[in-house]
């Protein structure tokens, strides 16, 4: 269970937490059944993470501040480069806040297990293109139908126009090299991406929170999000996973999610969101979205924008006669599978048209001859 370990004084929660908590009951039925989480809600854990909407990654928001400013002790991102790539002695006279941040992503915990994390980045390997369809489908565009972080990726636009393919290609390539062999160790290429998404993620929050609407949203971005985007990555991809035909054991489980418990630290989440007990993770993600605001006219435009993405990207082998066929194959695919994973009611929320679930089928039937046929023999 999570141990809940805010003491500090209640505050005024930001208006979205629970304001759509009926329609977040809803979207995680399934999940509290297929997750096995108990009935009813946890009050303490709500609180927690209504709490924690207010809450940053302090370590990030001082090495964000010593980036920003022009005073003394100023950080560049030339000397953060060179601390993530050859470490902090090779900056000279590397500034306080850079040694700090880095004296803190570097203290890997002593409840790491290199092992299972070399085991859990072979449990995502095996996965192949199903990991990527889940992430795309289920935890990302999912996502997009609640309100606050959909705002902020509109505002930064990084998830929209034409800065759409590149943006879900690097998040592609980060995922990949997180299962690399040895790749989250620090100095790692997972480790050093990783913590260079820290950084920026603090550099954004600090961009925007003076003009962000923090009695709506809590901060632009807030442990709550981070913990929510968390069980996105972990919890949710088990789930995906699983119902497109592959068997993961309890062990394999455990292992993925212990790669994704020390990545959400690496990343900055607060411990009381950290688990690698996959039960306790469905549990809270379930909470999560109990506290989720609604759905702003950005989920919209988001979901919209990543769909549309597949018709600009550039398929290697095939043609260019051919591209546009495969392009639009994969459009059509996608929007098969997300019928199945967000329903038509999810699809409508989203702006999208609902399409037969074929492809849902297809790869359900792939999967278990690969996984259960091909790979027991």
């Amino acid at each position: 269970m999570t141990q809940i370990t805010d003491t500090r004084p209640a505050q005024a929660l930001p208006t979205r937490f629970r304001e759509a908590e009926a329609r977040g009951a809803r979207i995680g039925r399934l999940l509290r059944v297929v997750g096995r989480v108990p009935d009813g809600v946890d009050e303490a854990l709500m609180e927690r993470i209504g709490q924690a909407l207010l809450e940053t990654d302090e370590p990030g928001a001082a090495l964000a501040d010593a980036m920003r400013t022009r005073a003394d002790g100023r950080v560049t991102h030339a000397q953060l480069r060179i601390a993530l790539h050859e470490g902090i002695d090779a900056v000279p006279d590397a500034p306080e806040a850079l040694r700090t941040f880095m004296d803190v992503v570097t203290d890997t915990p002593s409840w790491v297990d290199w092992d299972r994390i070399e085991r859990g980045g072979q449990v995502f390997t095996r996965f192949g293109k199903t990991a990527a369809d889940v992430l795309m489908q289920l935890s990302l565009i999912g996502g997009y139908r609640f309100g606050g972080p959909t705002d902020l990726l509109v505002a930064t636009g990084g998830l929209t126009g034409g800065q759409t393919p590149r943006r879900l290609a690097e998040t592609q390539y980060w995922t990949i090299k997180l299962a690399s062999a040895d790749s989250l160790r620090p100095g790692g290429e997972g480790w050093r991406l990783t913590v260079h998404v820290r950084a920026m993620h603090a550099l954004v929050n600090a961009s925007f929170e003076p003009e962000w609407d923090i009695a709506r949203w809590g901060l632009p971005i807030n442990m709550a999000d981070q913990a929510g985007t968390l069980g996105l990555f972990d919890g949710t991809l088990l789930i995906g996973a699983r119902a497109l035909g592959i068997p993961i054991s309890r062990r394999e489980a455990a292992d993925l999610m212990h790669l994704w418990r020390y990545v959400g630290w690496l990343l900055g989440v607060h411990p009381d969101f950290l688990t690698d007990d996959e039960r306790e993770r469905h549990r809270i993600n379930l909470h999560v979205l109990l506290a989720a605001g609604g759905q702003t006219p950005a989920g919209v435009e988001l979901a919209r924008s990543t769909v549309a993405a597949q018709r600009e990207r550039v398929y290697p082998g095939w043609p260019s006669a051919l591209q546009g066929w495969r392009a639009r194959y994969e459009q059509e695919r996608m929007l098969s599978m997300m019928t199945v994973f967000l329903g038509r009611q999810g699809m409508r929320d989203l702006g999208l048209t609902w399409r037969l679930p074929w492809a849902f089928g297809t790869t359900f039937a792939t999967n278990v001859w690969r996984h259960r046929v091909v790979g027991r023999l």
